[in-house]
């Protein structure tokens, strides 16, 4: 069965693509277009090359403190904290000055030209610009210019690019987002909210509640230690025991805001562009779906968390088999 496929936007998330791919293989799906925003560029790209085993093993291969050094990180670089420039040359490496009009499956790179504000479609060139231009998250990867445009990451406009798969001679298109619902089938109507300050038990029997699913464990260790200093030693899997919050004094209102300072500047910048990319994403596939779409959940793992690349991969994996059985395929 021939397929097009779309791997949308997410940081270090993008690692489950890897694992997409590897069963679309395994169940004989041809693929013979793939398109991607951000990291769903970069894994699209290396694939549409047949480079993705080579850039799979390197993947594996990175611990935390290799992530930190290829980042490049630089707090005098305008437009973002992270330059990539080691990033990229690895992965220049691995495509070994492959172009997109040579690649032997048809390949869409998409980023957005913060200027014209509109989107770019990447089909001619060195893949490897148009992964470095699709790949520049706004205000922590340092924008790309390319013949005059001032590129940052595809997702800003178009998270998961269905479109330039659409002359695709397919039999289905299979879609990879990774910005699924951090808690499964939560609400996403407004919440009618009061400024005035409610009783204590109120805010913090909520907080419990949704500590779990919708803060990842730094936002969790942040609001803790604010309110007494519990739940520092939590990992990523654990909630705020009961009895933390049960026994705190009370505080004074500015103790519940949770500053930008206590999340951390590139925290929040990835935190606002991802609830913008959800939304986008939502409304783009309402009058353009796949016929399979593959979710992974937002707070899977931090977008730079690219130390975690066999988790991830897993995970595709998992999700885009279950995908596929729902869908008959």
């Amino acid at each position: 069965m021939r397929a097009a496929v779309v791997l949308g936007s997410g940081g270090a998330r993008g690692y489950a693509h890897i694992g997409a791919l590897e069963v679309l293989a395994e169940r004989g799906f041809e693929v013979v277009s793939i398109a991607g925003s951000s990291m769903g560029a970069l894994v699209g790209g290396v694939a549409a090359a047949g480079k993705l085993d080579a850039y799979t093993e390197w993947a594996r291969s990175l611990t935390q403190r290799e992530v930190w050094r290829l980042l490049d990180l630089s707090i005098t670089s305008p437009g973002g904290a992270i330059r990539a420039e080691r990033i990229i040359a690895k992965v220049g490496e691995i495509l070994d000055g492959a172009t997109i009009e040579s690649l032997p499956i048809p390949y869409t790179a998409v980023a957005t030209d913060i200027n014209a504000r509109r989107e770019v479609w990447f089909q001619r060139g060195p893949v490897v610009h148009a992964i470095r231009a699709s790949i520049a998250i706004p205000g922590v990867i340092t924008p790309a210019v390319i013949n005059g445009r001032v590129l940052v990451d595809g997702g800003l406009i178009n998270p998961i690019p269905i479109e330039p798969t659409a002359a695709a001679n397919a039999d289905v298109t299979i879609a990879v987002s990774l910005s699924g619902m951090r808690a499964a089938g939560g609400p996403t109507t407004p919440v009618k909210e009061s400024s005035e300050a409610v009783p204590r038990e109120e805010w913090t029997t909520r907080l419990r509640r949704s500590a779990t699913d919708v803060l990842e464990s730094e936002r969790i260790r942040a609001i803790t230690s604010r309110l007494g200093g519990h739940g520092r030693d939590l990992d990523h899997h654990q909630t705020i025991p009961p009895e933390a919050i049960a026994d705190l004094p009370p505080t004074p209102t500015e103790a519940l805001v949770v500053r930008a300072a206590d999340v951390g500047l590139v925290d929040l910048l990835n935190m606002s562009f991802e609830t913008m990319s959800a939304l986008i994403s939502r409304y783009r596939m309402a009058s353009n779906p796949p016929d399979v779409l593959v979710t992974v959940p937002s707070n899977a793992v931090k977008t730079l968390d690219f130390h975690r690349a066999a988790e991830m991969i897993e995970l595709g994996r998992q999700l885009t088999t279950e995908a596929l059985d729902h869908a008959g395929y």
